[in-house]
């Protein structure tokens, strides 16, 4: 028997002029939604953010289904931002994780049309304790609006979705509105982007405001050093096992005197005068290289290779000695830059 072998079928011709019609109806209907907020903001969003600023605990974001999902977005944003929040399911809240939300808390609940069952049904215990409770809905007149303690106006005129079914606009409007939330709470606070490294410290603004020096840099064995007195050869041998482009040269109390690169190998190999013979690294080293600090941040390194047009960089302490040393691999390898 044959098995039968479906084949894809032939993909339908399309009006590429509807498409792009299509497209664009949609950002400008979602862009007039978000415009539409900006008059809304007032006491009652300026009351929202000194509830919350006041609370002793956390914000507990809670939206089933489409809200569900920019509610998780919300609480994020408010957590990354300053503003300590996590997202409790209203459908798992009243199978336990009711006991998540404490007096302290405050509620932000997320609902289009401000009658979800599932966040009403669990009203009566938030309210019981106590707890302050800002709606965010698309209706001043719903149940949820007229319970809660503070009412953000999310509303819509119409849908983005042609059928009017499928949330676009609405969840768009909620998304500003909490990301509105967020910003104003973040600014009140004085929250800074060290802060917000802080709880990013994966991210690259983490990497680039927290990462040190200390951290990145060759120490021990690793830093390639050589007396005054050394060879040129010797200096070379230095520069080649310890893969930097450089070494510094020291004193016998670790003190730079200076530092001998591929660069000055160049110019020494340029300079008739030079010997390369009976040279000693002291004679053709640079005096008075550029060096940091271990307690300097790594983008600092970044920053001061750039503006000499160097690729490595000496670490030094107070006296002088050297206690390190890295090159622009070593901030390429920590996606410093």
């Amino acid at each position: 028997m044959n098995a039968h072998i479906a084949r894809p079928s032939q993909p339908a011709l399309i009006d590429a002029d509807a498409i792009i019609h299509s497209a664009r109806t949609v950002i400008a209907t979602e862009a007039d939604a978000i415009r539409a907020l900006e008059p809304r903001i007032g006491q009652d969003f300026v009351e929202a953010c000194r509830l919350i600023l006041g609370c002793a605990g956390r914000v507990v974001v809670i939206g089933m289904g489409k809200s569900g999902h920019i509610a998780r977005k919300v609480a994020a944003t408010l957590a990354s931002t300053g503003t300590p929040a996590f997202f409790v399911h209203p459908g798992e809240a009243s199978h336990g994780d009711l006991g998540m939300i404490l007096p302290q808390d405050v509620v932000l609940a997320l609902s289009a049309s401000g009658e979800t069952d599932e966040i009403l049904f669990i009203l009566p215990v938030i309210k019981r304790q106590g707890i302050p409770l800002i709606a965010m809905t698309g209706n001043d007149q719903s149940s949820l609006a007229k319970q809660a303690d503070l009412h953000l106006d999310t509303s819509i005129s119409v849908e983005a979705c042609p059928l009017g079914l499928a949330p676009t606009a609405s969840t768009t409007a909620a998304l500003v509105m909490g990301d509105a939330l967020a910003v104003a709470l973040l600014e009140a606070r004085g929250f800074t982007s060290e802060d917000f490294a802080r709880s990013h410290p994966a991210g690259s603004l983490g990497r680039r405001l927290l990462l040190h020096i200390s951290d990145i840099m060759h120490t021990g064995d690793g830093i390639p050093t050589v007396a005054p007195d050394a060879s040129l050869t010797q200096a070379l041998v230095e520069m080649t096992r310890k893969h930097l482009g450089m070494t510094a040269v020291i004193d016998a109390d670790r003190r730079l005197l200076g530092v001998f690169t591929d660069g000055d190998l160049r110019r020494a190999l340029d300079d008739d005068d030079v010997d390369l013979r009976g040279a000693s690294v002291a004679e053709v080293m640079t005096r008075g290289p550029k060096t940091i600090g271990a307690d300097k941040l790594a983008i600092e390194a970044a920053q001061l290779m750039e503006k000499h047009q160097i690729h490595a960089l000496l670490v030094v302490d107070e006296q002088q000695k050297v206690v390190g040393a890295l090159n622009i691999h070593d901030l390429l390898r920590a996606r410093v830059v």
